[in-house]
């Protein structure tokens, strides 16, 4: 079993003490963490075990598999399809 961590650029983050109507910086946001044998069955689990992630707005997920050499794994997914 792999470890494989979500992410999306999708989103806004502000500073704390913030007082901008435009946000502060661009950043990624974690969406998840999930296991599985590839990218898609960890996917599948990360959906199955956070489904509140179908009512939100965020839609591109990104993912890499925790390993020395995550850069290679990057993949990219969609919920609302």
């Amino acid at each position: 079993m792999n470890k494989y961590i979500f992410l999306t650029n999708e989103g806004y983050t502000y500073q704390p003490d913030s007082e901008s109507i435009e946000p502060d910086c661009e950043n990624s946001q974690l969406i998840g963490i999930a296991n599985g044998k590839t990218q898609e069955e960890a996917f599948e689990n990360l959906m199955n075990e956070k489904e509140y992630l179908r009512q939100l707005n965020f839609n591109e997920i990104y993912c890499y598999k925790l390993a020395e050499d995550y850069e290679q794994s990057q993949r990219y997914f969609y919920i609302k399809e």
